[in-house]
């Protein structure tokens, strides 16, 4: 009987600390079935990178280590943007992706 009372004590404690601290996530979880992982086709750009979400699962993902990742893709595909444009702008080219957007981003003007 008491090892009864004590696993309903820690369950109940458990549940009160889950409420009140959450599960330590900084955006509020997806609805079910549905995702925010959107990239554009083509130009991707750093914005578009750091706009990305993923949708939680049961045994979720490291967020730290994610975030990490975004970070340093989204410095990665700025300078090497930066760095096309600037041998587009010596060599006298057109930017071909200048002012088009793909997928649900072209939708969104804020991602």
């Amino acid at each position: 009987m008491y090892l009864v009372v004590l696993i309903l004590v820690a369950v109940v404690l458990f549940g009160i600390a889950s409420l009140l601290f959450g599960r330590g996530e900084q955006i509020p979880p997806l609805p079910r079935a549905t995702t925010a992982t959107v990239l554009p086709a083509s130009g991707v750009t750093g914005a578009d990178v750091e706009a990305v979400k993923f949708t939680q699962v049961l045994r979720g993902y490291k967020t730290s280590e994610v975030d990490w990742v975004l970070d340093r893709l989204g410095a990665e595909l700025d300078q090497l943007r930066g760095e096309l444009a600037a041998v587009r702008a010596a060599a006298d080219l057109p930017d071909p992706t200048a002012g088009r957007r793909y997928g649900a981003a072209a939708a969104d003007p804020g991602l």
